[in-house]
């Protein structure tokens, strides 16, 4: 049985729908269930299903994957339970228009601007589905690739263990732009990767705190002081 996280949207109910295939799908549960992901679920904005790509397997050991031709080290996702597994994915609700991504290391970078575009894909319909492809170990057979044509995705130049961590950055990176996700939408506005500028110091109470005092600025009530203090500290922040 596949763990869902709100009741399956009827295709009228407006809803984005997130399908993440993956061989260790617990790794999502508690990061689903919590905080604004959490409760966009329960307002019915968002609706989770986690597939574990084992239950797709063939033999009583409930293999998914083999040794490389050609040798080398590691192990690949075998073809058959993948094949299995998104013919049935992608088999349900074929009303809902469907994006399938796969996290690949040769991938398009996952920027702000590419979740702002995925944000905004079909988000004037009734439902739309985004369906996730989490590698492990060396990666998938190509064949899966070269079938299902699945957009590849990199969330960085480094190496981690497996798609699921990929998966949920970029679901935090799409879901907070959905509108009714974040509960105060003036708070994107001020993004710093959305505006390309380095984010600025932040301070909160109490205004003094073991000798260090909050800047004079911020508590002066002048908001055009306010704001140019921080974009001048934020142009000092930023990266090279």
């Amino acid at each position: 049985m596949t763990p869902s996280f709100s009741p399956p949207p009827a295709s009228s109910s407006r809803a984005t729908i997130f399908e993440i295939l993956a061989v260790f799908p617990e790794i999502l549960e508690v990061f689903l269930r919590a905080s604004l992901i959490g409760k966009a679920v329960e307002a019915g904005i968002l609706h989770f299903r986690l597939n574990d790509l084992r239950n797709f397997a063939s033999d009583r050991h409930r293999t998914i994957d083999d040794r490389p031709f050609g040798g080398g080290a590691g192990m690949v996702l075998k073809p058959e339970p993948l094949f299995k597994a998104l013919e049935e994915i992608l088999g349900r609700e074929p009303e809902v228009p469907t994006r399938l991504l796969l996290f690949s290391p040769r991938g398009r970078r996952l920027t702000q601007k590419v979740a702002e575009e995925l944000a905004a894909w079909e988000n004037t319909r009734s439902a739309r589905r985004f369906v996730l492809i989490c590698g492990r170990y060396e990666g998938i057979d190509q064949r899966v690739i070269d079938h299902f044509r699945p957009e590849e995705l990199s969330i960085g130049d480094y190496v981690i263990a497996g798609g699921e961590v990929a998966a949920m950055v970029l679901i935090e990176a799409v879901a907070r732009l959905i509108p009714g996700v974040v509960g105060n939408p003036e708070s994107l506005k001020e993004e710093s990767h959305s505006t390309f500028a380095a984010e600025y110091p932040h301070y909160t109470r109490p205004a003094e705190f073991r000798g260090m005092r909050v800047p004079d600025v911020l508590l002066s009530g002048n908001h055009e002081a306010i704001a140019a203090w921080r974009r001048r500290h934020a142009e000092g922040n930023k990266k090279e």
